[in-house]
């Protein structure tokens, strides 16, 4: 048994999900999730995090940025903690954990590229007991790559099949698409926004966080002229590899976008019910582009919004769709087990094949070690 623990928060910024996994790497890789919890940020951290993604905060950014750095450590070492207690293991049973962070900024198309996400790994490795393998993404922009998506990494070594194409679609705030097909070499890129603007425009207009199931999208129509006009970005077509974040795709992206039409006047479930149907459409285009037929999964947030589900089947008829608990991992922990993951891979000394995926030019061992 070698257990590793797999952190990260993502680009909502509500919560840290943690993951204690059992990873056989034997024969042929297996990982086992053992426990799972998610920690969520306190209100006025979360809002923090938030203002400052958006360049709005007090006093001096770099000293914001610091203390930000060690606010979340702490907070990563809390979810270990209770990871541990909840799971009844000590810290010295645990190899290592994987912690990617939380991302603030991620620009890899420009003149100096480069993706930041903070946590500092020294806190959560003294605070914890436990090596501590962070900073995973700087390593693939270093070699050339997009820094991200790395989920589909995991995605080749533990849901590809030697028969069926299959495509697993993460539909996290931004969305990306992991394309297996027997006997190639995998591709995954982020297709654009998944549920970033559709979580920021319902908590603009009715003060909630999320839309539960799609329900209130469900109640709108898709607004044809405005969909139009979302779907006229340059992003969705550009060639992979690519990435983007949450600093491009968000509220002032769609404000820009909709400017012939007025957003304020329209109603703002039929906004949330093209903003679903501009989510549905990047992804399936993104898959139909290269597979022709196969079985689809989802992962991620969305795999819970039934509306999108139920619409992306709709437009997908020549797949099957079902998210990854069909595969035997929960699509509320995939991307946390992919940590655990890498953490095992970089203790091995082993590197990551992400440069079909990324662009880099050499597979990479990626993060950076500090001890406990």
């Amino acid at each position: 048994m070698a257990l590793f623990i797999g952190l990260i928060s993502g680009t909502s910024v509500d919560a840290i999900d943690a993951v204690l996994c059992d990873i056989d790497k034997s024969s042929s890789p297996s990982i086992k999730l053992l426990h799972s919890l998610s920690y969520p940020y306190p209100k006025p951290l979360q809002q923090q995090l938030l203002d400052f993604g958006k360049s709005i905060y007090q006093g001096d950014p770099i000293d914001q940025l610091g203390k930000l750095d060690h606010q979340v450590a702490l907070h990563f070492v809390q979810a270990v903690q209770q990871l541990l207690h909840q799971a009844k293991c000590s810290s010295e049973d645990v190899v290592a954990i994987g912690s990617h962070g939380q991302t603030v900024r991620h620009r890899p198309d420009s003149r100096y590229p480069f993706t930041l996400q903070i946590g500092d790994g020294n806190i959560i490795a003294a605070k914890t007991g436990i090596k501590t393998i962070a900073d995973f993404r700087r390593r693939d922009m270093a070699h050339g790559g997009q820094g991200a998506p790395f989920a589909p990494a995991f995605h080749q070594a533990f849901f590809s099949d030697e028969k069926q194409p299959r495509a697993v679609v993460n539909l996290g705030g931004i969305a990306n698409v992991t394309l297996l097909q027997p006997g190639q070499a995998p591709v995954g890129f982020d297709t654009g926004p998944a549920n970033t603007l559709m979580d920021q425009w319902i908590l603009q207009n009715k003060q909630v966080s999320y839309d539960e199931n799609g329900d209130w999208a469900a109640t709108g129509e898709v607004i044809p002229e405005l969909l139009v006009n979302l779907l006229n970005e340059p992003y969705f077509e550009l060639q992979a590899p690519k990435s983007t974040g949450c600093e491009y795709f968000n509220l002032s992206w769609l404000q820009q976008k909709s400017k012939p039409l007025e957003l304020s006047k329209l109603a703002p479930q039929d906004v949330q019910r093209t903003l679903l149907e501009l989510t549905v459409q990047t992804v399936a285009s993104s898959i139909n582009s290269e597979m022709g037929h196969g079985q689809v999964y989802l992962c991620g947030g969305g795999a819970h919004n039934i509306a999108l589900r139920n619409r992306l089947q709709q437009i997908l008829p020549s797949y099957t769709l079902a998210d990854s608990s069909e595969l035997g991992i929960s699509p509320d922990w995939v991307e946390a087990m992919t940590f655990a993951w890498f953490a095992s891979k970089t203790i091995a000394q082993e590197p990551i094949e992400l440069s079909s995926i990324t662009g880099s030019i050499e597979n990479s061992i990626l993060g950076a070690t500090y001890s406990n």
